[in-house]
């Protein structure tokens, strides 16, 4: 991808260190929460909350800056004084309600016994619902001034999240050390008994509510701490933008890394990579396309997500000997592959829209009707045998 990428934009050969760094503080960024998210994927859940809790994760952290530093001659808090005691609390503090968000994400799966999905989709609008509300009346409370986002400026936060290798040190600490948890410990290994077979595990003795505790207050631990960096990297608390829909972008790396849906399968060096791809493929295309790269974003990582799974159930499956396009289903999806990829292709080339739109609409009508084709004459030839 980084290959392709540098034929078509001048930037990676004209500025290798800096785009690679970039690279790399993105992708510790999202490794970060996407390690959270795998373990929970892996121990047969889901949790959708990742970006929420990364938005009030950074209202807490940057709320409790704002209430413990210093006021000017005005009343407002001069964050950028606080020492460095004042940070150790407020990222002690975030971290904790990271805890509790997880351990309340336990509670409703086990105890109230929500479906995951259910659960943690709560909290998706939520969480980012409560920090919205909570900023104005603590900035209203402490300075007298409403406000609905947090300037934080401080210089050990600041340091924390501008620094590249701050973020890459924090994800390769975290990988290290869920991948001891995961692959060298019991515990690792009845997460993944419980993802593939939770009833199996019950009767084998294995503790499941405690194993799906620690799996959702690690993917919400580690959100934290994402929101933590992210708040140092931007100088403000803002949930109304800050992590809106991370939680896919988190979920994509772990599928994309290998990790299935239906639980019981998944590495962290998995994720790892696959959070690195993800990262290298958004920049590809923010390079690539240049003005408006946001507004494609989430295409891309859609695709990939779907593509991911698919390469997933044709390796644990039956492979290509699969029918995807059997009776009438088959041929009605042939026409929306089809109109979808000329549509995709129109909106992203730059020069002969139309033209190129109808090449590729011809050549994936085509090669879709071989494949319906061949499918038909395999199932015609297993008939008559």
């Amino acid at each position: 991808m980084i290959a392709i990428t540098a034929t078509i934009d001048d930037s990676y050969r004209e500025k290798p260190g800096y785009n690679a760094k970039e690279i790399l503080r993105q992708t510790s960024m999202l490794g970060i929460f996407a390690l959270g998210a795998a373990i929970v994927i892996i121990s047969g859940g889901i949790d959708l909350s990742s970006g929420a809790v990364i938005a009030m994760s950074s209202t807490v952290c940057g709320s409790i800056l704002f209430a413990l530093s210093e006021t000017d001659a005005n009343g407002i808090p001069m964050t950028e004084t606080g020492g460095i005691g004042i940070l150790t609390v407020a990222i002690l503090g975030t971290l904790f309600v990271g805890f509790l968000i997880g351990s309340f994400h336990a509670w409703l799966v086990t105890a109230v016994n929500l479906p995951p999905f259910v659960a943690t989709l709560a909290s998706l609008v939520g969480l980012r619902s409560l920090a919205r509300v909570l900023i104005p009346e603590v900035t209203r409370e402490v300075s007298g001034i409403e406000t609905t986002k947090l300037y934080v400026y401080h210089e050990q936060l600041a340091f924390l999240g501008e620094t590249w290798w701050v973020a890459l040190a924090v994800f390769a600490t975290l990988a290290l050390a869920l991948w001891v948890l995961m692959s060298r410990t019991v515990i690792g290994r009845h997460i993944y008994a419980m993802g593939g077979n939770e009833a199996a595990a019950q009767l084998s003795g294995i503790r499941t509510d405690r194993l799906k505790w620690l799996a959702y207050c690690i993917g919400a631990v580690t959100a934290s701490i994402a929101g933590i960096l992210y708040t140092g990297y931007v100088g403000t608390s803002d949930p109304t933008t800050l992590g809106m829909g991370y939680e896919l972008n988190a979920i994509a790396a772990a599928v994309v890394g290998g990790c299935s849906l239906t639980g019981g399968i998944g590495t962290i060096l998995g994720t790892a990579l696959g959070a690195l791809f993800l990262r290298a493929v958004i920049d590809a295309v923010a390079k690539t396309i240049k003005s408006g790269a946001d507004d494609y974003e989430g295409m891309i990582v859609g695709v990939l997500v779907v593509l991911a799974v698919a390469l997933n159930a044709l390796r644990t499956d039956s492979g290509l000997a699969r029918q995807f396009f059997n009776g009438k289903l088959g041929s009605v999806s042939i026409g929306i592959l089809t109109l979808l990829s000329g549509t995709i292709t129109f909106v992203m080339v730059e020069t002969n829209k139309i033209s190129t739109a109808w090449i590729v609409v011809a050549s994936v009508l085509a090669l879709l009707s071989l494949r319906k084709y061949l499918e038909v004459a395999a199932m015609r030839k297993k008939s008559a045998l």
